[in-house]
């Protein structure tokens, strides 16, 4: 290479989609932090590991900001943006891997060496992260896997490819575990389009005629009331599909009376409560007319409650949002990818757009997983009560979960942030655990809450006002706060001592639940009460000045 290529500069171009809803919030960040807004990181041909690191670096600051959802905004504060959840993190660091993948020298074809660096440089990243997060499958090896097994031969036959097996995971149900080392971009489930339960099945049965006629039905409505009369149909084509499925998914929608009890005080009953009425009104609006017109497509035995609520728990449970070739969003049954389950680091995360060369579904790795390992993907940023209501599990594992935040109900009227950074049209809270600033007038508590606050009490708006007059109405906040999760913990109630072995399953999660929900209301608590002791200790230096 000559001196010319050698001193060659070569741009990368992190972008910030205009149409971002935190577009705002996400150049402010950038300019706090001296970022050029335009996206532009600059490199030459050639230079050293070290010079490759720190670009490397400053480009992960920037991807972070530009992947960062609203939660990970508004507890990250306006200073240097660090690591901020494992969700970011991987989807940072894959958004350079894509762009240095993509880039090329301005004057020729061959790839600067410099890219190769700085895409090795980024998959050691990856590794890292990987390496942190600490997994432990054990596997139950008495449990029969002979219809998970039919299945898998079922998908072969279908044009299926996979190197992922089925098995029993202790705490975990059935789970999708690795039959070899897989590495970053290995495609570790490959699923073609005539193996996956679409709304394009409806138009080849006699319902769909029906249903089309029916004022407001969305496909995926159809697709349910399909599954419940496919489920029993002997020569359907997915009759070793529906055989794998449980008669139970236990979800949220089906806690009986004593764990409905059991959330007294909670989000969560709310959520359960109103999900249920939701779905038992929409049956009833539907479901009886059809059989009393059609009871020969719609046989009142198949289409009870009871087999409407099982269909709702499948599709909620084990759909997935697929975009098809034509740019059309839909929500489709994957058989095979369904025992994929969900973690908050998982190893697939971009899985959800079909292949136009290939005409399938492929999960390719975002991060290592070794042989035996049980292989996880990403169902959302969804929050613990979410995932109980729709899927019936809690997280479990040494990392919490970011998104189990606490919807604030506070007055917003007539107050104006400045700051778009403050400026929220809704405030929460979360594990204060998870706060890496715990001093004076940051206390682990989200920073645009306190903003809003002080604002809302007029702290910032005298220039002249006074260090003792500040302190005094800062603790005014934390102590407005703390009775605030004073009050809702008690709401909570004392939770009664019991045998949980002894417990019902959705009783056992509802408890699991509202421990969680404990967890975040007590550190919240203890924070606003370190935090006074900080301010009146900043208080008691004032008045001896």
């Amino acid at each position: 290479m000559d001196n010319h290529q050698a001193d060659e500069e070569h741009e990368l171009v992190i972008e910030l989609s205009e149409k971002d809803s935190l577009l705002e919030k996400k150049k402010k960040l950038l300019e706090i932090n001296h970022f050029d807004p335009n996206g532009k990181v600059k490199i030459k041909s050639i230079c050293s590991i070290e010079l490759v690191n720190s670009v490397l670096e400053e480009m992960l600051q920037r991807a972070r900001i530009i992947n960062a959802d609203e939660v990970d905004l508004y507890f990250g504060g306006i200073d240097a943006f660090g690591f901020c959840s494992p969700r970011n993190e991987l989807e940072s660091l894959h958004t350079i891997l894509s762009l240095v993948d993509k880039s090329k020298s301005t004057s020729e074809q061959i790839r600067p060496k410099v890219f190769q660096d700085l895409m090795n440089a980024t998959l050691n990243k990856i590794h890292e992260f990987s390496n942190n997060i600490i997994e432990d499958t054990k596997i139950l090896s008495k449990w029969n896997l002979h219809k998970e097994k039919c299945l898998l031969q079922w998908g072969e036959s279908n044009g299926v490819k996979s190197k992922l097996d089925i098995a029993f995971v202790e705490g975990g149900g059935r789970g999708a575990i690795a039959r070899e080392d897989l590495e970053v971009g290995d495609i570790a489930l490959e699923i073609p389009l005539s193996a996956i339960i679409s709304e394009d099945l409806l138009h080849e049965t006699t319902m769909f005629p029906i249903l089309e006629k029916v004022d407001g039905i969305s496909f995926e409505t159809m697709l349910l009331l399909w599954s419940m009369k496919e489920k029993y149909d002997t020569n359907s084509k997915f009759k070793i599909y529906f055989d794998t499925l449980p008669e139970a998914f236990n979800t949220g929608l089906s806690f009986g009376m004593e764990a409905i009890m059991a959330l007294d005080g909670t989000l969560l009953l709310e959520e359960i409560i109103q999900a249920k009425e939701h779905l038992r009104s929409q049956y009833n609006d539907l479901i009886p007319s059809l059989c009393n017109n059609y009871p020969n497509i719609f046989p009142s035995n198949l289409y009870t409650w009871e087999k409407f609520l099982w269909a709702c728990e499948l599709w909620y449970s084990n759909s997935m949002k697929v975009m098809f070739k034509d740019g059309n969003l839909r929500t489709c049954l994957i058989p095979i990818g369904g025992f994929l389950n969900h973690s908050i680091t998982p190893h697939i995360m971009n899985y959800g757009k079909v292949d136009p060369t290939s005409n399938s579904l492929k999960f390719p790795l975002s991060r290592p997983c070794n042989n035996g390992e049980q292989c996880y993907l990403s169902y959302g940023n969804l929050s613990s009560s979410h995932l109980i209501t729709f899927y019936g599990f809690l997280p479990k594992g040494d990392i919490d979960n970011p998104y189990d935040v606490i919807p604030l109900d506070i007055d917003l009227d007539n107050i104006e942030d400045v700051n778009p950074m403050c400026n929220w049209s809704t405030h929460m809270v979360r594990g204060t655990w998870l706060s890496k600033k715990n001093g004076i007038f940051n206390y682990g508590l989200p920073i645009p809450l306190l903003e809003h606050l002080r604002e809302a009490r007029m702290l910032m708006l005298e220039s002249n006002i006074e260090v003792q007059e500040k302190l005094e109405l800062e603790l005014e906040i934390l102590e407005d706060l703390q009775s605030t999760f004073d009050a809702m913990m008690e709401n909570l109630g004392e939770t009664e001592p019991l045998r949980r072995e002894k417990c019902d399953w959705d009783v056992k999660l509802a408890l699991d639940f509202k421990e969680l929900q404990k967890r975040i209301i007590s550190s919240i608590v203890s924070s606003c009460y370190n935090g006074k002791k900080l301010v009146e200790q900043e208080l008691h230096n004032c008045k001896c000045v």
